[in-house]
């Protein structure tokens, strides 16, 4: 009899049909996340879960699947599974790094340009009529060479951004935080990246983007105080975890133009966005957008399966998370 495995969301139908040939599968194949009960009762008899980070794995959806063996999450980022306990119950929690490196760091650029040259303000103003023709003083943005990208987090992501600064001419600086030393990853060439403290990285530099996990150190880690220190003329860019942001302090510091811009992929109640981000040009807001390239999505899910595969076969999973 093959294992049974419960898959939240819709794959490429190339890898669904690899996951088909060796399990029973279960599909949620609705647009919206699988409801909580509906997800503790159909994962009750089912060998492994694949999930997405817009699914909550908890304690209790972990004990009402006794056979369970593996989480598979189709995703770098795995604060949405409560890893601790599926380790005291045994079961192994995969998720999906490195493919989406390369995809992240090209849209942490885009909205870095985005930001600083004001572009999605400018498309509004266009479709709108507001444009009345080329004018000299009309939204002027930030020129990026000779300017300082400030790189929170350097691991993976946060690796591959820096290393595109020199084509925009831009140098780097980058924080360790608590447990999270500065340790380029990827063995990808890299400009000479200075290593600062948080608090000067915010000081001096005019681009600050986060690439770090959700932990509770960094939760609201860019807080009030974090951004008063910045550069009025300076831009944050997300693309991280929405909670590494507090979004009330950044709509209070880019209304009061503490800083000059904000670019977001992420947010702290996905799909929400707090409303007093909603009306200010000096902020671009995308969709989460971060892995979204058609290589991307379909590698994250065949790594995803490729985990299921290994664990059911009774071998060990590929990318494993450790609590």
């Amino acid at each position: 009899m093959k294992p049974r495995v419960l898959l939240t969301r819709r794959v490429p139908a190339t890898v669904y049909r690899r996951l088909e040939e060796a399990c029973e599968v279960d599909l949620h194949g609705e647009a919206a996340a699988i409801p909580g009960d509906e997800l503790r009762r159909r994962v009750a008899d089912k060998d492994a879960l694949l999930c997405l980070l817009t699914d909550r794995v908890d304690r209790e959806v972990l004990e009402a699947a006794p056979r369970l063996k593996i989480v598979a999450n189709i995703a770098v980022g795995y604060d949405n599974v409560d890893v601790a306990s599926a380790a005291a119950r045994g079961i192994v929690v995969t998720n999906t790094p490195e493919v989406l490196t390369e995809a992240t760091a090209e849209l942490t650029w885009a909205l870095i340009l985005a930001a600083t040259r004001r572009i999605a303000e400018g498309d509004r103003a266009v479709r709108a009529g507001r444009w009345g023709g080329w004018a000299l003083d009309y939204m002027l943005g930030m020129q990026l060479s000779g300017k300082q990208l400030g790189v929170i987090g350097l691991g993976r992501i946060g690796t591959a951004v820096a290393s595109r600064a020199p084509a925009f001419g831009m140098s780097v600086a980058a924080a360790s935080l608590p447990g999270q030393p500065v340790s380029p990853s990827g063995g990808v060439p890299l400009p000479p990246i200075v290593t600062v403290p948080l608090d000067e990285l915010l000081r001096t530099s005019d681009v600050v983007t986060l690439h770090v996990p959700l932990t509770p150190d960094t939760r609201h880690l860019i807080d009030r105080p974090r951004l008063a220190r910045m550069k009025r003329s300076a831009y944050l860019v997300n693309t991280s975890r929405g909670p590494v942001v507090d979004e009330e302090a950044l709509a209070w510091a880019l209304g009061e133009r503490l800083i000059a811009g904000a670019a977001l992929d992420v947010y702290e109640r996905e799909p929400l966005v707090h409303p007093a981000l909603l009306p200010l040009d000096n902020v671009v807001l995308a969709p989460h957008l971060g892995s979204a390239t058609t290589e991307t999505r379909t590698a994250m899910a065949d790594l995803a399966v490729s985990n299921v595969l290994e664990v059911l076969a009774g071998r060990p999973p590929l990318t494993p998370v450790h609590p």
